[in-house]
């Protein structure tokens, strides 16, 4: 019975949060209240409280996701031991595209004054947790590029998978500016800016 029990509570909590992100996409985040959440799923307010504390909660867990199966599918289509700025823009694009088919541009630019603008410890902790884990698994990826030889033993691989994470975030503050992202545009501009971040500005010795 317990194993049922546990089983009926996390399909009730999938089903808020499906809930809650399609009004978000609907409605607007700002604009969407836990109420409605509660009567998509015709539940009271407190039910909704009890398996999330904030409609932040459930939309980071969502991002969370996304940033965990873009994980998973760089480490399923990119070879660490490829040309550098080939594997790294491709490693941006991957997450990008990912976190995009989440939630569309109005979205994105709903939300991402949030996250870029307010001080970490404002942020619930689902988010910064998530974000900490996604810098972690951006450098272990770098340490197998350094391990097979493709990246500089001198990299500081700690500061690289952050100013990578950091200029998704830029990147991604671009592409949604429009409804209609422009994807040749990203992928133009991921490149100039991935080439100038593995090569340098100096000439070679």
């Amino acid at each position: 019975m317990a194993g049922l029990r546990e089983k009926q509570k996390q399909q009730r909590r999938e089903a808020i949060a499906a809930a809650a992100m399609q009004l978000f996409v609907e409605k607007g985040f700002n604009r969407t209240r836990m109420e409605d959440i509660a009567a998509a799923v015709n539940v009271s307010g407190q039910t909704v409280f009890n398996y999330y504390p904030s409609k932040q909660v459930i939309l980071f867990e969502f991002l969370r996701r996304a940033d965990n199966s873009a994980l998973e599918a760089v480490y399923n289509t990119l070879n660490p031991a490829d040309d550098p700025v080939d594997v790294l823009c491709g490693l941006v694009e991957i997450i990008t595209e990912l976190e995009l088919q989440l939630m569309p541009p109005p979205l994105w630019r709903e939300i991402l004054p949030m996250i870029l603008f307010n001080p970490r410890d404002e942020l619930p902790e689902t988010y910064a947790r998530g974000n900490d884990e996604l810098v972690a698994e951006i450098r272990k990826f770098l340490q197998a590029m350094l391990a097979a030889g493709t990246i500089s033993a001198a990299t500081d691989l700690d500061f690289a998978a952050f100013m990578i994470n950091d200029y998704g975030h830029l990147q991604m503050v671009r592409l949604v500016a429009s409804d209609e992202p422009d994807w040749a545009g990203f992928r133009d501009n991921v490149r100039s800016s991935i080439t100038l971040f593995v090569k340098g500005m100096l000439q070679p010795g």
